[in-house]
């Protein structure tokens, strides 16, 4: 049989070296495996039933509720996976990541910073997956967004402030958790102060331990004490706790800080392994085995690993044990807290009723506008385009769908030609779009020569509303979702729109 069929053949051969036939199980039910389709391959049906943890799921995987729902049914004849994905709200979705997400991120809560609305839109984001079946949430984000130029959390967080983040954290975690749906807080330690991106390369976050303690910890703290199901880990570098490794892979983070220190006894879950952070420094199969040393219950994979990869990996833990470099009894006792979640999910789990305006609501409370935009008149709209990021990916955003009167274009910054622009927009109301436009200085330059030809432009940040330029109207949404879209909208026209 071929790797490509079957990744994890050669099981028996693997228990056989090691004399203990269950040890190839252990080692796979801590995968938590990804794979590309909108069907469930049959590859991974069969590693299903030979042990393999569970899946996570992204935007490739999904084409509409209805369809999602089959393929986790057809997941759960295999035993009791974890199924998994990450749903934050905001830019980061995945079952609506052909459409874009109809609920706002996290800044744009931490901006309204109602607490009681916080977990109202967690707890509608909750419905949507028990209706799919998905049982594990990869979220909320806790990090403390300390550094503007942050290129991967921004608007994935609730705010800078250690206390605004952990009650909204709080609020999130009881929000999915009241309708059974797991919580994993991330990124432990704290992702929010680094100036890289850990999909590329290992982020540091310079900060003491008092530091760590005073800011990056307070929310995972409070996640503790609210009864967060899982907490995801992050690949940063922390030099005062775990020296040039990532806390992914480090015991004095995992264990020694997480689990002795904070007293956390439920699921450690990695970020993606296959992230260059781990796969471009020690690779796929020993980034699992450090991971599971240090204190990680179960690894997750991102799209890109194959079969054989997973393969390989199984067979690398099942190795690390026989060397005496990894302690059968950490499998163990990862194994058996992912089967006291699983035990969770079946007493948890309830019928949450659909909150399909929760989101909008959020969304039209956290909008502001400074200044005045008066009566549009055949509005001609520049979206300045700026490249996704890895974790949010391709997700469609502006403003179309909320103005079919408008004529808009969508431009790359470097090579757009201003004059052109002005000339198209001549006696007509101009709204320039941008997403982040503190982090990306092409976008800064070409906003502000449009605006010094027609100071009376709007312009609409869709990110986190940092640059603010003098124009005619300033409209800070605090994310790109179809719903922060629409509420933008509305403010701009004077009058709601209907629901989409």
């Amino acid at each position: 049989m071929s790797a490509t069929r079957d990744p994890l053949m050669g099981a028996a051969d693997l228990s056989t070296r090691t004399g203990d036939p269950g040890l190839h199980r252990l080692a796979a039910g801590a995968l938590l495996i990804s794979f590309r389709g909108t069907t469930v391959p049959d590859w991974v049906m069969r590693g299903l039933e030979d042990g393999l943890g569970g899946v996570c799921l992204f935007g490739s995987n999904v084409a509409g509720g209805e369809q999602v729902a089959a393929l986790v049914a057809r997941l759960n004849q295999a035993g009791r996976p974890i199924v998994s994905l990450d749903e934050e709200g905001g830019d980061v979705t995945r079952l609506a990541y052909h459409t874009g997400s109809a609920y706002p991120g996290n800044a744009a809560l931490g901006a309204v910073d109602d607490v009681n609305l916080t977990e109202r839109v967690y707890r509608a984001m909750a419905a949507d997956l028990v209706r799919c079946g998905v049982n594990l949430d990869m979220g909320p984000v806790a990090d403390v967004n300390t550094a503007d130029d942050n290129p991967i959390i921004g608007t994935r967080a609730f705010g800078s402030s250690p206390g605004l983040v952990a009650r909204h954290t709080v609020a999130a975690v009881r929000g999915l958790q009241s309708a059974g749906i797991a919580a994993c807080v991330k990124h432990f330690p704290g992702h929010g102060a680094t100036h890289q991106d850990s999909h590329l390369e290992i982020p540091i976050v310079d900060a003491s331990l008092d530091l760590l303690g005073e800011r990056e910890l307070v929310p995972f703290r409070a996640a503790i004490e609210a009864g967060a199901k899982s907490i995801m880990t992050a690949h940063v570098a922390v030099p005062a706790l775990t020296g040039d490794r990532p806390a992914t892979l480090s015991g004095e983070a995992l264990t020694r800080l997480l689990r002795g220190e904070l007293g956390y006894d439920g699921v450690v879950l990695t970020d993606a392994l296959d992230m260059h952070a781990i796969s471009r420094s020690v690779g796929l199969a020993e980034g699992a085995v450090l991971a599971l040393a240090a204190g990680a219950d179960m690894l997750c994979l991102g799209p890109l690993p194959t079969p054989e990869d997973v393969r390989h990996m199984v067979a690398h833990i099942v190795d690390a044990v026989a060397e005496g470099r990894l302690a059968a009894e950490r499998l163990e006792e990862a194994a058996a807290r992912v089967e006291r979640l699983r035990d969770w999910f079946e007493t948890a789990r309830t019928q949450v009723a659909q909150d399909d305006v929760a989101g909008l609501d959020a969304a039209r409370r956290a909008v502001s506008l400074t200044g005045s935009a008066g009566p549009l008149v055949d509005p001609f709209v520049v979206e300045v385009d700026t490249p996704p990021t890895i974790a949010v990916g391709e997700v469609p955003w502006g403003v179309a769908p909320w103005l079919p009167q408008a004529e808009i274009v969508r431009v790359t910054p470097e090579e757009a030609d201003a004059g052109a622009l002005l000339v198209r927009a001549r006696d007509r109301s101009l709204i320039v779009i941008v997403k982040d436009a503190h982090r990306h200085p092409a976008s800064r330059d070409l906003v502000s020569v449009l605006l010094a030809a027609r100071p009376d432009a709007v312009v609409m940040e869709m990110g986190l509303p940092i640059w603010r330029p003098a124009a005619g109207a300033y409209i800070a949404t605090y994310g790109a979702a179809r719903a922060n879209a629409q509420a933008a909208v509305e403010l701009l026209t004077g009058g709601p729109l209907a629901v989409g």
